[in-house]
């Protein structure tokens, strides 16, 4: 290839360090590959006092990224999966998934080693309304509040005292080598991860093949088949990557496992599904979490907000 390939990116330092990492992996597939960074700000980068589900939810994050691909000001834009909206622009799709880092959600405090050691009433950070539903469904008494911003910034919020505990994702952590700040993660079978938590995209333009197949060796088969169990779960709620929904599969050789959570962000009212069976059976499974999580009232609690705007 003679051209050189430009990676959008946000400026925060977790995103220029995923762009970095595909950049990277690129250059060693390929020796001698010309790849550049093309930082750009985003919305949901700018905007920083308001909760994200009432701004536009987390799309805002990646939508001047593709705006970037579609007016081929860049070749590629490195996403992480969970700040993905649904459907994509027409012209643009995400062939490359990488493999999977920690998908778990990671318990950061400066004075409590775990989540169950939180004094009654704590306060509590994040940005999320898929953690807040389930921390409240654990604690109803702890005062849970939004946290907007990188993770330094966060981390800063929290050092500064004006929170007890942060809920941030363990991959994040591990790839700004904080590591040192995760006190604990939680066991998905505590707190269900995001779809798509913990797994970087690639998306390009669809007509750009020769691209394509020079990202193919960054993509990893199993991890893309969860990630696309885990979205099209999301996809039939109807809910977006801002919403309280959280699903998580995973493979064991053949075999699918597949989890589903919906929740009101009071923590008030959590449905759970579990599906499991051999990989080929897939759709079926998606739609059987589906089925099991609507039985149990989950369009009622999403559609309760959107009626209240609340994403």
């Amino acid at each position: 290839m003679n051209r050189v390939l430009r990676i959008a990116t946000r400026k925060s330092p977790l995103a220029l360090w995923q762009a970095e990492h595909v950049q990277a992996r690129l250059q060693g597939a390929h020796p001698g590959l010309q790849v550049e960074l093309l930082p750009m700000s985003t919305r949901g980068d700018q905007i920083l006092d308001a909760p994200l589900a009432r701004i536009g939810g987390k799309g805002l994050f990646v939508k001047e990224l593709e705006n970037g691909l579609l007016r081929k000001e860049a070749d590629l834009a490195v996403h992480s999966m969970k700040d993905v909206p649904m459907d994509l622009p027409p012209g643009l799709h995400i062939p490359v998934v990488c493999q999977r880092e920690d998908p778990r959600d990671a318990f950061v405090s400066n004075q409590f080693a775990c989540f169950s050691e939180l004094d009654v009433g704590a306060r509590v950070g994040t940005a999320s309304l898929r953690r807040r539903c389930q921390l409240l469904y654990l604690r109803p008494d702890l005062q849970v509040s939004t946290l907007r911003g990188n993770v330094q910034t966060r981390l800063g919020k929290l050092d500064a005292g004006e929170f007890d505990a942060i809920v941030l994702a363990c991959a994040g952590l591990r790839r700004l080598g904080l590591e040192a700040r995760l006190r604990a993660g939680f066991d998905p079978g505590e707190m269900l991860p995001a779809v798509g938590q913990g797994v970087l995209g690639i998306e390009v333009r669809a007509d750009d093949e020769e691209l394509r197949e020079l990202l193919m060796p960054l993509h990893d088969e199993d991890t893309a088949l969860c990630v696309a169990c885990e979205r099209e779960v999301n996809r039939q709620l109807g809910g977006g990557c801002q919403a309280p929904v959280a699903c998580y599969a995973t493979l064991h050789g053949e075999h699918l496992d597949l989890d589903g959570l919906v929740g009101a962000p009071d923590g008030s009212r959590v449905v759970f599904a579990n599906a499991a069976g051999p990989v080929e059976d897939a759709p079926a499974l998606c739609a059987d979490i589906v089925q099991q999580l609507r039985a149990q009232g989950a369009e009622e609690i999403l559609d309760a907000l959107r009626e209240f705007d609340a994403w």
